[in-house]
């Protein structure tokens, strides 16, 4: 019954799946992990696939993972959202969260 370390820093790399891409989901990613404290980056890839790093507050990830997986921008279809690589962390290895092309 403890309280959760608000600063517990997590890194996971994450991959979205679905009809994604042209819905500005990388733009709303970015605005929305800038907002929470989350660093990293974000993609779209040639296989029509949302990829990107997340490092930042365990709460916070996790919210945004549940945003990846289950909302998104208006207007798209996600099927499957991925998560690989997830560790903790000692210190984040980012500034800033960014669009990468």
């Amino acid at each position: 019954m403890g309280i959760p370390d608000i600063r517990q820093l997590v890194t996971l790399e994450f991959e979205v799946y679905g009809h994604v891409q042209g819905l500005n989901f990388t733009k709303e990613t970015r605005d929305r992990c800038t907002k929470a404290g989350i660093t990293g980056w974000v993609k779209n890839s040639k296989q029509g696939t949302i990829v990107g790093k997340m490092q930042g507050a365990k709460v916070e990830v996790d919210k945004m993972i549940t945003w990846l997986s289950t909302e998104g921008p208006p207007g798209c279809q996600i099927e499957r959202c991925e998560l690989r690589n997830q560790s903790n962390l000692n210190r984040l290895d980012y500034k800033d969260f960014a669009i990468r092309f």
